[in-house]
């Protein structure tokens, strides 16, 4: 089966007719709204007590911005795609400027209508009176509620314009070290010049020699590009406190916090859960160190150890669980189905009509993700599948994210987008799916392996995402007066990373370059994109356990939840399956069925 996925259905090429034509026709209805906006727009202040008037202006506007969107989304996407699987391909990195270069033509016009619908009285009575104004009634309220954020005109234009060669040139130098370095490394006698993200894959090996050797690799090879990795990281989070100062935030955090429609009450909530069963994850930690011969806490390097029970044959070998793709291919799309056919016909579409590109190669950028293409019901998923079942939960986490964008694809196309938190619910949902039903058909050496995976999983989401949390909050309060060099930010997620893992891990053999590995830390429009995460695990554990008290009837429940995600907080989401997501007892409910996984790992041996 193919492991490199087509963006066909986007564009055949940079050169193709529909892209270059794509292009004009986005430079052209720009213009068309920006001189509708000073044309019309801004002399319309007289109708504000008509109803009807209101209601069509902002239908045009609606009409004219949505479609917009759209092709930029096609174009960017299909440039932007092409760049992440191949760093050193020149013409999607220039088209990667070029279209970026395009938002900012579009700031002016935004930021007016922003600015006009905030003045609209009685918006209630305007947008009950039209389908498509009562359709985006959040999306209009809400930019409504944050335009007291905004700039004059012309200094969201500036910042907009400022942006490109700033922190989105920043987070591209980022994208292009990480997946151009080579590092060195011996492997069986033999030296080897080989990708990071391949280098760092090795953390799951088997042998315990290669994990470490690999992660002393890696530890090296940041010392190529620290300084330009600090320097990248020092300007976007120096942007964006300027940015976040200038529009009245409070701080960085409560503009993530406003962006995510999500409140601190909740925030605090879940991480006072957290922190109150931290010390359980650490006695994973302890046990896992023991279990590999360890007496001063778990190394870093291996934290990803694959577990196994040395079977009781008289070769007395051990297993380790692994698939090729197409197994990786069956067994996703056979456990999604025994909960939903949608699920499972999602996946299956996903893989045959290569939806995905799972294959390690040079060039391409670590880790994975899954883009919804919501301009053409498509999705496409990046891996760096290794064979292993971290690998196929990986997959089967991204077709989550996947299905998810395919429930929306019969909403508005400003419905479809889901605030960060959200984002993880489905993955993580599809994740736990594919963990229970592989424990249950497991045998008794697999079912540990598995067992262990899975608790392996939810600590990095739940301890190691904590750590990144603080890494950044401290980040943030010591670049408000200067930039941080290399040593600083080392010592800094060196802290964060005792402070959250304890003596679970060994404190001499922590990672003090994950501020250098980590993408999130890059995205200036995406700030403390940790905390999503266990957001999003410990919301998703407890919709599987609604899902087991209460069988087939969940799923219709679950689907209309998902299509509502792009359109409402993420308060009201939650309360649709009568969760209160402000009180630590719904949080502490979801840790507790981890912290019985861990009981039952630290009785298996």
């Amino acid at each position: 089966m193919n492991m490199k996925w087509n963006l066909d259905a986007l564009y055949t090429s940079f050169e193709s007719d529909n892209f270059l034509n794509d292009i004009k026709e986005l430079d052209k209805n720009i213009e068309e709204l920006n001189i509708w906006v000073e044309e019309s727009l801004i002399k319309s202040a007289a109708v504000q007590d008509n109803y009807a008037d209101i209601g069509n202006i902002i239908r045009q506007y609606l009409d004219s911005y949505i479609n917009i969107r759209k092709l930029y989304s096609a174009l960017s996407s299909y440039a932007e795609l092409t760049f992440s699987v191949d760093a050193s391909n020149s013409t999607a990195k220039k088209y990667t400027e070029i279209l970026e270069q395009k938002l900012p033509e579009l700031t002016k016009a935004t930021v007016q209508f922003t600015r006009w619908i905030s003045l609209v009285k009685n918006i209630d009575i305007v947008l009950k009176n039209s389908g498509l104004l009562k359709e985006h009634s959040y999306y209009l309220k809400e930019i409504r509620n944050n335009s007291k954020y905004l700039l004059t005109d012309k200094e969201e234009i500036l910042a907009a314009r400022l942006k490109n060669t700033g922190s989105n040139a920043w987070s591209q130098l980022w994208n292009i070290l990480t997946s151009t370095v080579k590092v060195d490394i011996e492997i069986n006698g033999e030296q080897k010049e080989l990708p990071l993200p391949i280098i760092r894959n090795m953390a799951n090996e088997a042998d315990a020699s290669t994990r470490k050797k690999a992660f002393d690799a890696e530890i090296a090879v940041y010392k190529k590009f620290e300084e330009s990795a600090a320097a990248a990281l020092n300007s976007v989070k120096g942007e964006v406190i300027t940015i976040s100062e200038l529009r009245e935030y409070e701080s960085p955090l409560k503009m993530t916090l406003i962006n995510s429609r999500m409140d601190e009450k909740t925030l605090n909530a879940m991480f006072f859960a957290i922190k109150e069963y931290l010390p359980v994850f650490r006695k994973y930690f302890k046990k896992k160190a023991e279990l590999l011969g360890h007496s001063n806490g778990l190394p870093f390097y291996d934290l990803f150890a694959p577990m196994t029970i040395t079977s009781n044959d008289s070769e007395s070998k051990e297993e380790e669980l692994t698939f090729d793709y197409n197994q990786a291919k069956e067994f996703i799309v056979d456990k999604f189905r025994d909960f939903s056919d949608n699920l499972a016909d999602y996946a299956e579409m996903a893989f045959e009509n290569n939806w995905i590109d799972a294959e390690q190669r040079e060039g391409k950028r670590g880790g994975a993700f899954c883009e919804n293409l919501h301009v053409i019901g498509e999705s496409r998923i990046m891996s760096n599948f290794d064979g292993r079942f971290s690998g196929l939960t990986t997959l089967a986490h991204d077709q989550g994210n996947g299905d998810h964008g395919h429930g929306l694809i019969n909403e508005s196309f400003l419905n479809s987008d889901y605030p960060m938190p959200l984002a993880e619910t489905a993955s993580i949902f599809c994740e736990t799916l594919i963990i229970n039903a592989a424990i249950k058909n497991a045998s008794e050496s697999e079912a540990f392996t598995i067992l262990e995976n899975s608790i392996q999983s939810d600590a990095q989401v739940i301890v190691d995402i904590y750590s990144r949390f603080l890494f950044e909050s401290e980040l943030f309060e010591k670049r408000k007066s200067s930039s941080l060099s290399v040593e600083e930010l080392k010592n800094i997620m060196l802290n964060a990373q005792k402070e959250s893992y304890g003596d679970g891990l060994d404190q001499d053999q922590l990672h003090p370059y994950m501020w250098a590995c980590k993408p999130h830390y890059y995205y200036a429009d995406f700030n403390f994109y940790n905390f999503p995460y266990a957001f999003g695990l410990l919301f998703a554990k407890g919709l599987y356990a609604e899902y087991l008290k209460t069988g087939k009837s969940f799923i219709e429940k679950y689907d209309t939840l998902l299509k509502a995600t792009g359109k409402n907080t993420i308060a009201k989401v939650t309360s649709m399956m009568g969760i209160d997501i402000q009180s630590p007892e719904f949080w502490k409910s979801s840790l507790e069925l981890t912290a019985k996984d861990i009981e039952n790992f630290i009785k298996i041996k």
